[in-house]
């Protein structure tokens, strides 16, 4: 019977790549975001296998296997897709469904919900006992009020080794939904089972619709980590949450403020700004960018002043501008964070701060001229080869003209100076981009072929444009709408392999899941993934994604059109399409 799909997307989710991929080869090399070791499906002597954690998956340049987890799994011992699952499920302490019924996962979801909500009543009801008098102290060191305590529900977990879980299965509680909840964990010695969350304060993770689906828990004194949050579990995916959305979503304000830690967020809305959430212990991801554009067009970024925090605002102002919103940057000066902030200047100078707010251009070229001394000739000549690089990317005109006067003025050098250089990046850029998408979509090279055989493309042509498509879409899933409007269907598809690919990614849109690369490849065959994994690498050339999707649609029809009768209703759209809008009417 077939295992459910929320399953396998949970199990993945719990099977870190790396540490996976490690347990067999020994990774050593790190280039970018790829770690790399020696390949165990060929014989090798420099390391060809790359293994990327922020992917979640695998890829060999020298034999070209690649996929997630599972796919590892089924290529290193040999074994089914089944037999993979039962093995990482036995590795993350999962039990593999026997029904495969959405019931027996929707019941399971009920229960740990159940359970994250009387264990969040728990430690908040401990907060006020004697257990938990550093907790207050605490708390109060950081001006953190009890009625603010009271709406996050903040608690305490007490220096215990299992009161969470003793009180919990005296409720009727078993030790295995403790540990599918992420609150208990199996000892290796004979202390049998103990708390995950110990002598830390609690700040309960709650969605959007009231469930408390996590935990993130901040260490009291000294210790590592820091903070700790809950694992990927059936109701929790802290790549796809946001600390405080509950709250902030009833924002009368226009915008979310986006900072990097829980007091931070508590803090803030303490001050008035009913508007903050916080990423769960990672960098900002893609989904979570998406979640904030469901409920604002403005995000604001109030990171850490340190450099950390400068390389997570740099990271994640392109994921927010990908969404659509509009991205402000707070320079918060010699304070480290908000919470400083507000502490040493009070509510009205933040105010006046996010007023003051600088856009991510801006905050940009502020971070290129902090790099250079402008005193230097050579100083001037290297901040305006970055800062016209950064201005050639910019759609509009007004903005570049407004931002080259800036640099110019920074550089001490005319705006035509600077005008023209932009214009010359800009026009060699459009004439790569321009020459790269027609070398790769016109003239596909022999290289395009699968070297699976049983994956044989019968259009090179059609087939470059249909593997870019699924690239497109796996990298933003919101290009669907571009498929939607252009009227394509999967019956135009020339490759049933890629025919198969995209129904995978569509689907998996359709539905509101996740299409991260390891999630698609793990509903295919090991052949299928790892071709995936070669055509998801290769780079878009086109600057701007829905035109490319347009432009892959248009190869596709153009290509059909060669093969059979002309159908003039597709011709006259092709035509149109190429002459732009306001011509030929």
């Amino acid at each position: 019977m077939a295992i459910p799909d929320s399953f396998l997307d949970e199990l993945v989710g719990r099977t870190d790549i790396t540490e996976l991929v490690g347990g067999y080869v020994k990774l050593t090399k790190r280039s970018g975001g790829n770690i790399f070791g020696l390949c165990p499906f060929h014989s090798e002597k420099t390391p060809s296998l790359a293994v990327n954690s922020d992917k979640q998956i695998y890829y060999c340049f020298g034999c070209g296997k690649g996929g997630g987890a599972i796919n590892f799994i089924m290529e290193i011992d040999n074994v089914s897709f089944r037999d993979a699952v039962e093995i990482l499920a036995r590795r993350a302490g999962m039990t593999v469904p026997e029904s495969g019924t959405s019931d027996e996962i929707a019941a399971k979801r009920r229960r740990i919900l159940e359970l994250n909500r009387d264990a969040a009543r728990f430690y908040h009801e401990l907060l006020s006992s004697k257990l938990a008098y550093e907790a207050r102290d605490y708390l109060a060191k950081r001006r953190i009020s009890k009625s603010i305590a009271t709406r996050f529900g903040i608690g305490a977990a007490p220096d215990a080794w299992s009161m969470l879980l003793d009180t919990m299965t005296k409720r009727g509680y078993t030790r295995q939904e403790l540990i599918d909840a992420g609150l208990a964990r199996s000892s290796r010695n004979e202390n049998g089972f103990y708390d995950v969350f110990r002598n830390r304060i609690m700040f309960p993770v709650i969605d959007v619709r009231g469930g408390v689906i996590g935990f993130s828990g901040r260490i009291l004194g000294d210790g590592e980590p820091k903070y700790l949050n809950s694992p990927d579990t059936l109701v929790f995916n802290k790549s796809r949450n946001l600390f405080a959305l509950n709250l902030a979503k009833k924002t009368k304000s226009g915008m979310l403020i986006l900072a990097e830690g829980n007091i931070d967020v508590v803090a803030l809305h303490q001050a008035g700004f009913d508007c903050s959430v916080a990423s769960l212990g990672t960098a900002l991801t893609s989904d979570q960018a998406r979640l904030m554009a469901r409920y604002t067009e403005k995000a604001v970024l109030a990171f850490d002043s340190d450099e950390a925090g400068r390389r997570a605002t740099l990271r994640a102002i392109p994921l927010l501008e990908k969404t659509g919103m509009t991205v402000k940057v707070i320079n918060m000066g010699e304070s480290k964070d908000p919470d400083e902030f507000l502490e040493k200047h009070g509510a009205d100078a933040f105010r006046v701060l996010i007023e003051r707010s600088e856009n991510h251009i801006e905050y940009k070229l502020h971070e290129i001229r902090n790099r250079f001394d402008l005193t230097l000739d050579e100083g001037r000549l290297s901040y305006l080869t970055s800062a016209t690089e950064l201005i050639s990317e910019l759609l509009s005109e007004p903005e570049r003209e407004i931002y080259g006067a800036r640099v110019a003025r920074e550089a001490g050098i005319s705006p035509e100076s600077v005008k023209n250089e932009v214009q010359k990046k800009l026009k060699s850029k459009t004439a790569r981009q321009k020459r790269d998408f027609e070398k790769q979509v016109t003239r596909p090279a022999v290289t395009i072929q699968p070297d699976d055989r049983s994956l044989k493309y019968t259009n090179e042509g059609s087939a470059v444009a249909e593997e870019g498509i699924i690239r497109c879409l796996v990298r933003d899933p919101a290009l669907m709408r571009a498929i939607i409007d252009k009227g394509f269907s999967r019956e135009e598809f020339t490759s049933p392999y890629l025919a198969k690919v995209y129904d995978t990614v569509s689907r998996r849109i359709t539905e509101g899941r996740d299409t991260g690369e390891a999630l698609i490849m793990s509903e295919l065959e090991a052949n299928e993934a790892s071709r995936l994994a070669v055509i998801l690498q290769r780079p878009e050339s086109l600057p701007h994604s829905e035109k490319a999707m347009h432009e892959y649609i248009e190869k596709i029809r153009t290509e059909k059109l060669k093969t059979g009768d002309p159908d003039m209703d597709k011709l006259m759209e092709i035509k149109r399409f190429k002459q732009g809008p306001g011509m030929g009417d």
